[in-house]
């Protein structure tokens, strides 16, 4: 059995070969999973223990596109994870394409990137704002209309969750879209 230094090392020698091995900057990793500068200096060095909590490792696991579970302080965590179709086609596209989640994240504005890492890890749904989804897609290549084919599927996943039953109100939901592709000139 492992000593928690050795535990700690472990993961702590990922994460610094992560960071070399793909030139990020501390700062810049800190940024994306919504921690202080200083933290990652500590986790580094050794100074704090690796992180126990289920969401700062899910965050870091998410950027290093691994399972939290490579990391011996990762405990499941008791609150459900969302797994969403249209967020695992986003990932799998990040796969087709072959880019990594690192640079997907350097496409977004800094403050937006911690809000990325916790849709792909599963913490939230895709946006149902269209220039917001569009945003997320764009970086990705994805054409106008399967954006909408997300934000439609999206927007309906929204209206049943909260209590419309879409066969009943199909004429309405269907106008909806109607104007919806209009709109967007689809």
């Amino acid at each position: 059995m492992k000593s928690n230094a050795e535990k700690k090392m472990k993961s702590s020698e990922m994460l610094t070969k992560f960071l070399e091995q793909n030139s990020l900057h501390k700062k810049d990793f800190a940024e994306m999973i919504g921690v202080t500068l200083s933290y990652i200096y500590n986790l580094i060095d050794e100074t704090v223990p690796f992180s126990t909590r289920s969401t700062t490792l899910e965050r870091i696991a998410t950027v290093m596109d691994i399972n939290p579970e490579e990391f011996s302080e990762y405990k499941i965590p008791q609150e459900p994870i969302l797994i969403d179709e249209s967020v695992e086609y986003l990932k799998s596209m990040l796969k087709k394409k072959k880019i990594s989640v690192v640079n997907f994240l350097k496409s977004f504005p800094r403050k937006k990137r911690v809000y990325i890492v916790d849709m792909l890890r599963g913490a939230y749904p895709l946006p149902i704002d269209f220039k917001e989804l569009m945003m997320i897609c764009q970086n990705l290549d994805i054409e106008k209309n399967e954006i909408y084919s997300i934000w439609e599927t999206r927007m309906k996943q929204v209206l049943e969750t909260n209590g419309m039953n879409l066969s009943n109100n199909a004429a309405l939901v269907n106008t909806m879209f109607d104007c919806a592709r209009k709109y967007i000139e689809i």
